[in-house]
Order: C-alpha cells, then structure tokens, then sequence
C-alpha cells in the first residue's frame, strides 16, 4: 500500500511559481469554505420547511478540492451525493444552482431539472437536439443516483470506454468522446456503502479489465449511525482490499490512503495517483481516511444521538478546513486575519446566492398567489363567495405555500363548483390547466428519446424473400445479422458471459471474434451488476454495446442498474444524457425453475425508460436489433430460448430490414375471438388455433412483438371490435404480464365497450416450472389449455353450437 506523504515534504517548486501556488491554495480554501458555508445553510433551509431534505457534503471539503485538481477536461465522474465541493471547484456548479435543486425548481436546476434531491450532480452530454456534444472538452458528470453504491458499475464501464478508444484501432474515426484513452473515470462512495456487493464485483472487474477507474472512498467511520467495526473487515477497506494491491507485473489495483484534513498530502496523491491512473489505464483505490461530518449524515437526524463526547471532539479537532487554514498559517501562505476575512466573505457569498436562489424559485409561486387570488375576487363578485372564501382562508394563512398548494387549492375550488354555470369558472379552468401543461413539461418529459433517432423514428424497411431464399437455423439468421451490423459499425460491440471465445451459448456471435477482434467481440466473468454497468458506461461514451445476460432469469442480479440507472439516466438528467445500450437475453420455454422463466410483468414495470422487445423468432429479433440499433434508445430484447435450432426462411435483406416498435403483427385473421401473445407462446398459439379452425371457431392470433412500447398503433382494438372477445395468454406468473395487455386494451384503449364476453388471461402457475418436461406441460400454458378456454369461451356465447363433452 502507499502511504500519502507526510506534511514535512510539501515543495513550492521554486520561488518563481510561489505566488502562482499560493493563489491556487487560497482558490480551494475558498471552495472550502464556500461549500461548508452552503451546507450549513442546506441544513437549515430543510429545517425552516423551504426544502424537504439534505444530503450534504461538509466535511468533505479538502479531499475533493484535491481531486478537483487532478481532473482533466475529457475525464468523467461518477458519483456520491456529497460531491458539491467537487463542483464547486471545476466550476460546474453555482451556489444558486446548488440550492435551486435543494428547493426543487425545476426551471433553474440544470442537474435534473427538479427530478432529483440535491446534490445529484449531472453534467450536458447533448446538445438541445438530443446530439452528443463534443465530451474531451468538458468536465464530465454522469448523472448521480442514490442508490448505494449505483454509481460503481457505471464507473467501470466508463472507464472500459477508455480502455477500447485506446486499444482499438476502428475507433479512431469515432471522435469527440476520447482522446486515445487518456481520460480517467473518477468514482466516489462513502466507505459504508463498500459494503455493497456491486463495490467488490467492480472492483474485482477492473482489477482484471485493467481500466482508468479511480475510486475515491471518503471514510468517516459511519454508515449512518453504524460504526465502520460492523461495515467493514479490519475496519479498514484499504485494508480488506490489500489481496488486490497491484503486483509486480501491474496485475491488481494501486491502492492509496490519505487523510481528509491533511491538504498538501491530499493535493500530492491525487496529483500522482491519477497521473498513474491515466498513463497506465490501470485502476487504483484512494482511501481517505479521518474524514469528519460536522453536521451529522444528513437534515433528517442528529449525530449527537450516536456518537460520544470524545468522538465528537475529535472531529472538531480534526476538521479539515480548520487543520487547512492552521497549515496555511504556519507555512506563511495566509495570516490568521486573511482566513477569517475568507471565511466571512464566503459566509456572505452563500448565504447571496442562496437568496436569490429563493427569489428565482419563488417568486412565480407568489405571482400564481396573486392571480389566483384576482379569479377568487372576480368569482365573489359573482354570487360565489361562500364557495371560494375557505381557499382564499387558505392561501392567507398558509406559510410559503408551494406551487402544488397553490393548484389543490385552485381545484378544490374547481371541483366543489360541479354544477354551477361553467362560463363563470372558465378563468379558473384554464389557471388550473396552464399549471398542469408547465406539469408536463418540467416532469413528465425524456423518458424516451425525442429526437430524430428515437426508436419510434426509425424507418420502417419490410422484409425481402425470393425464391432463392434460404431456411437455416435461427441462430444462424442472427449470427449472419451480427457478422453484418459489426462490419457497418466500429462502435458496435458485443459481450457476456462465453460470447467472446464460443460465441454464446446459442451461437449468435459464433466466428465472430476471431473475425473483429477481442475489443469488439468478448467475454466478461459471471457479474451480471457489472456487466451491465460496462453496457451504461460504454453507451454514454457513444458506443453501441449488446449486453448479454445468458438467461432471462439470471437478469435479476443486473436489474438493479438497469432500473435505477439506465432506465432512468434521460428523465433524471432532463434530457441531457443518453446512453443506448442494448440488453440481449433469452427465456421462456425450456427445462427447470432457473432457465424457463418469463418474469415479464416484474420486468417491464421496473424499466419504465426502456423498450422491451419478445420476438417471436430471431427473424424477427434481427429486424429488432436493427431498429434499436439505428435509434438512441436503450432496450432490452428477449428472444426464444427454445427457438435457436428452428429452421426460420432467412430474408434477402437480412441487416437492413427494420420491425417497428410497439406495432404487433396479425399473425392469423379470425372473426370469432382475439388471442394475444409474444414469444414462445406465440407457436403454440398457432396450433390451438388450427386445432380451433376444425371445431368451426376463427381465431385471430396477433403477436405484440413488443411490450414497452405496448401497440402505438391500437391494432389489438381493431381486432377487439371485430371479435368482441379477447383473450391475453403468456408464460409469466397469474397478473403478470397479461394483466398489463388486458389493461392496456380495455382500458387504457377503451376496449372494454366491445366486449361481448368477459376478457381471460391464461397464464402459467404462480410457482416457477419445475424441472423436466412433465413439469413444464403442467406449469405453463400449452397448446390444450388454449383450446379448452377458448372453446369455454365460445360455448358460453354460443352453447347450441359449440356443445360441451369436457
């Protein structure tokens, strides 16, 4: 391990650069003391009530402003929410900027745009056309999550960008994310949340990728009000991770320590740990030790509670800005006086910006008071004062009412005058509309992509066959699509576990790195977590990655990133961060309780933000592939697990043809009742109905393709008002999946005024499928469950001629 050096050893590098360097230790002392300054005013602007919490970064000052230092235009971070004083430093964040996200304002956040608590930091990767930005010139800041430890395997993955722009040679055209892999991936977490599996998955995965990552761990000896002896082995995480510590040979991670109120030692590790770091693009471990936290974890408890006297005095002592400035005196850069005027000027410069933070946040909210205020006078004035004098009570009395305190009151008035005459409210209609149309806008916006290369944008290109076209396996159509797509696309690249050497499991990238190398085509360990984070981290940095979890029911492990990171990444950061990746897995129908499941209904409802593709066949999956790959959305496609070794007629235009999203295809025409499907199921389907077809009853068979987005096109309503019956069949759990199409269809389509009779799911059972094929045939649905319930269906309507015998 290497330990920081001590306070003795500082040089000033010659007398001709001493004024140069005095003025770059009072810049960060002034940092310092801006960011404790607006964390103690964070602290109290929650206890006042003018925000709802803090996350705050006191404590943390000398530590970061040393990392400042040593990060270059071109590096990213990705990190904890307590990193303020860090963008203080790179001039990335204003103190009005740092409380408008504590006030939640949503037009003057420029990190999330009101979305995110404070202290989530983001930094522009697009322009206002939702187009990359040239990134090796800016300071770059993923955008934060809080989700312990989150950040860690998007960090790696960033930093695995670095590694393929510096070794890959088709990546030289490839411009404006990478100086030949210079840049550095800076992660910070706090030393509790080492505790967290996916610290030890990242960190093993970049001891073996050998990548740029630097991870910083401020270790303030608590994980809230948990002592460091029940988080960590050795109480020490520099010293649990002594097993990793770079050999010889340069195999493992550098690992440093340094103390939080130690500047000059603090400025020198960082200065030679990254510079390590980004000429080696190998990883390291900063631990910063003796970290305090003046204010305790955050606005919603005290320390006091759990830390003792002598604890607490410690800290006082060894507060980082406090040891800064007597280090500063003592080695003749400041006197006494002059740290007192910066911290006085400091004190004022806070406490201005947070005020005309307020100003800007609320004075529309005092504008919105006095309009409303106007429409209840004008409503008294027409016989309605009885009606309107409890919401004007209300806004008088209320202490700084909020905008959405301001709108309940507008529409409790609105609503309790049902039945009054509606020109007289038409003003108070429309205040309360305008509210809700800026609603839409600063919230419920960036979701999916909204320009040009949306998923939903991409050109539709049909399917071509002749008569020299060709059954083969399926996963020969999609090898010959990946052997296409990798030729057109130097970005494009393809990993998880065993697709590198064999190909996958199944064979779809079977040949194919022998033929584009080890940088485009290869394998990782069994780390689903990290895997994904190295799909988030390579697409923020403008690759194309294809991410794959061998078996849909192996993607829980990698779920965490892709629902509170990827899924998320363009609605927290407001639009101004992408990142395109695509998951590719396999499920459904096959042996035993871990490689047959189709947990879609968990699924899709915890990645909101993402497409879901469930093609049935892999012809179906390339022209998939192709959309998504032609769009900037990030998906996860699902294909047939059962489906590889099925001969399927390979089109003539395989790479160029495209299956739009959220379109389902009629698969069979019918008039007697709809059934609605995706995957595996959809074979299967096919039977029962040829089974159905010689009993007299015409099915229409339509398979949704995708379930994010769910039919755009309202095809299935079509069919509904054809048939009036409708059945929902798939492999997922009672009220998985199924349950969300019979929603979509009935009532968010409104399907339900065609219904002649009631609407049926068939599912599988509520267990997972136990091993063997007995197991399967009972578990899941099959081809005679189908007819038996459409054929029930069918008798209950029609009992005369469709009779019973079962």
């Amino acid at each position: 391990m290497l330990e920081a050096v001590e306070l003795k050893s500082v040089q000033h590098k010659g007398k001709s650069k001493e004024t140069q360097y005095k003025n770059e230790v009072l810049r960060d002392f002034w940092i310092c003391c801006v960011s404790r300054e607006v964390s103690i005013l964070g602290r109290k602007e929650v206890l006042t009530g003018k925000a709802k919490f803090g996350i705050l970064g006191d404590g943390k000052e000398v530590p970061q402003v040393a990392m400042a230092r040593a990060f270059n235009k071109g590096d990213y971070r990705s990190g904890y929410y307590r990193d303020q004083t860090f963008m203080f430093a790179l001039g990335l964040c204003t103190v009005e900027e740092y409380f408008a996200q504590l006030y939640a304002d949503p037009k003057h956040d420029p990190f999330s745009g009101g979305r995110q608590m404070n202290a989530h930091f983001s930094t522009p990767f697009l322009d206002d056309q939702e187009e990359w930005l040239d990134l090796t010139k800016r300071f770059n800041v993923t955008a934060d999550v809080s989700s312990t430890g989150g950040q860690m395997a998007r960090a790696l993955g960033v930093a695995f960008a670095s590694k393929l722009y510096r070794e890959s040679k088709v990546l030289e055209d490839v411009k404006g994310f990478s100086n030949n892999g210079n840049e550095v991936s800076f992660c910070t977490i706090g030393d509790a949340s080492t505790s967290e599996g996916v610290f030890w998955e990242t960190m093993n995965a970049a001891g073996v990728l050998q990548v740029p990552l630097a991870v910083s761990v401020w270790d303030d000896g608590y994980g809230i009000s948990v002592p460091i002896d029940l988080q960590t082995t050795k109480k020490s995480i520099s010293a649990a991770l002594s097993g990793l510590q770079q050999d010889e040979g340069g195999e493992g991670i550098q690992i440093y320590t340094g103390r939080a109120w130690n500047y000059p030692e603090l400025v020198a590790l960082y200065e030679s740990g990254i510079g390590q770091v980004r000429k080696y693009g190998r990883p390291a471990l900063f631990h910063i030790k003796e970290v305090t936290q003046p204010q305790g974890h955050s606005t919603s408890g005290s320390h006091e509670r759990y830390k003792d006297e002598e604890r607490l005095k410690w800290e006082e002592e060894k507060d980082c800005i406090t040891a800064m400035g007597q280090w500063m005196i003592e080695h003749g850069i400041a006197s006494e006086e002059q740290i007192e005027d910066i911290k006085a000027k400091a004190k004022a410069h806070a406490k201005e910006g947070k005020e005309r933070a307020w100003k800007a946040f609320y004075t529309p909210v005092k504008d919105l008071i006095s309009v409303l205020n106007n429409v209840f006078d004008d409503l008294e004035g027409k016989g309605y004062k009885e009606l309107v004098e409890p919401g004007k009570k209300e806004l008088k009395e209320a202490f700084n009412p909020l905008w959405n305190d301001v709108v309940q009151i507008a529409r409790r008035t609105l609503l309790k005058a049902s039945g009054s005459d509606p020109d007289d409210f038409s003003e108070l209609r429309s205040l309360v509309d305008h509210q809700y149309e800026h609603a839409e806008e600063f919230y419920h916006t960036h979701l999916y992509s909204n320009s040009a290369h949306a998923a939903l944008n991409v050109p539709v290109v049909e399917k071509q066959f002749s008569e020299d076209s060709k059954k083969i396996n399926g996963y020969q159509v999609l090898n010959r699509f990946f052997d296409k797509k990798l030729e057109e696309m130097p970005e494009l690249l393809a990993f998880g576990e065993d697709v590198g050497q064999i190909g996958d499991v199944n064979q779809g990238f079977a040949g194919l790195q022998e033929k584009y190398g080890k940088n485009r085509v290869f394998d990782t360990g069994i780390r689903e977590w990290t895997i994904m984070g190295q799909a988030i981290g390579t697409a923020l940095r403008g690759l194309r990655p294809i991410a794959e979890i061998q078996y849909l029911d192996y993607l829980i492990f990698g779920l965490e990133p892709l629902t509170d990171d990827l899924a998320t990444l363009r609605y927290r950061s407001d639009g101004t961060q992408k990142a395109p990746a695509i998951i590719r897995t396999r499920g459904h129908r096959l042996e035993g309780i871990w490689h047959a499941g189709s947990p879609l209904g968990m699924l899709i409802h915890a990645v909101r933000g993402m497409y879901v593709a469930v093609p049935r066949d892999m012809v179906q999956a390339a022209g998939i592939y192709n959309t998504l790959l032609r769009s900037d959305d990030p998906a996860i496609v699902i294909e047939c697990l059962n489906g590889y070794r099925l001969k399927e007629k390979c089109p003539d235009n395989l790479g160029e043809y495209t299956v739009p999203l959220g379109v389902p295809e009629v698969l069979i025409s019918g008039e007697d009742i709809t059934l609605v499907t995706y995957g595996s199921c959809v074979r299967i389907a096919e039977e029962a109905c040829h089974d159905l077809e010689e009993m007299g009853i015409s099915v229409e068979l339509i398979d949704v393709q995708t379930l994010l987005p769910f039919d755009l096109e309202e095809v299935i309503l079509s069919s509904l008002k054809k048939t009036n019956r409708i059945v929902f069949l798939d492999e997922d759990v009672p009220g998985g999946a199924t349950s969300y199409m019979l929603q979509e269809v009935l009532e968010k389509q409104g399907g339900y005024r065609y219904l002649d009779s009631e609407p049926t799911t068939i599912t599988a059972k509520a267990h997972r499928p136990p091993y063997g094929s007995d197991g399967d045939y009972f578990s899941k649905p099959n081809r005679e469950d189908i007819f038996e319930v459409i054929y029930k269906i069918m008798h209950e309507a029609h009992p005369d001629e469709f009779e019973m015998s079962f």
